[in-house]
């Protein structure tokens, strides 16, 4: 096995001046394992004061990798690794949903296993037709409520793909929300957009 130079933060000093090589022209790309390349040579520490979800997910958005610690039980660390994998560039994919015939207990259950503040509303088909969100649950008193009463169903912010992140945001910050939903072309959920998170 060949052993090749390791460096860290205090090994290296990076004098300023100028440059003729564009920011476009490097390539950070550094491979991790056979399998795994990173788009920047970083890798947060697998300390429990250092990664978990937040930092994996931010270490990821600039293209290095954060490694999650061992220091949580099965169940916690499992439900930080789906976390990180369901979040890109601040979009959700394959968000977690509810039906309207569910109940307020079950968006709280789903709120508590999960850690999300909203859930979209879609159909059998998975076509949008509202959303939960904490604002949404609050204001209903009974947890048999369905989710059919406390959703909302006006005026949705929908986001039809392709999506552009600039574009969208750019639409929730006009609408001050937080969460945009993102459909394909027939109207069924591919996607949450999350502006808190992104």
């Amino acid at each position: 096995m060949e052993i090749r130079e390791a460096l860290t933060f205090d090994d290296v000093l990076l004098v300023p001046g100028a440059s003729k090589i564009l920011p476009a022209q490097v390539d950070t790309r550094t491979r991790v394992t056979r399998d795994i390349c990173t788009n920047i040579p970083l890798l947060s520490s697998a300390m429990d004061t250092v990664t978990e979800a937040r930092m994996a997910i931010t270490m990821a958005q600039v293209g290095g990798m954060g490694v999650i610690h061992r220091n949580l039980d099965v169940d916690e660390q499992a439900r930080q690794v789906r976390s990180v994998k369901r979040f890109v560039s601040g979009i959700v994919y394959s968000p977690i949903t509810l039906k309207p015939g569910q109940t307020l207990a079950d968006a709280k259950a789903l709120q508590e296993r999960y850690n999300v503040t909203g859930f979209p509303v879609v159909d059998d088909k998975g076509r949008v037709l509202g959303i939960v969100t904490n604002r949404d649950m609050r204001f209903a008193e009974n947890d048999a409520t369905p989710v059919s009463v406390m959703m909302t169903t006006d005026d949705l912010a929908i986001l039809t793909e392709p999506a552009d992140l600039d574009e969208a945001r750019s639409l929730m910050k006009a609408r001050r929300i937080e969460k945009l939903l993102v459909t394909d072309g027939k109207g069924r959920l591919t996607g949450l957009l999350t502006l808190k998170d992104s």
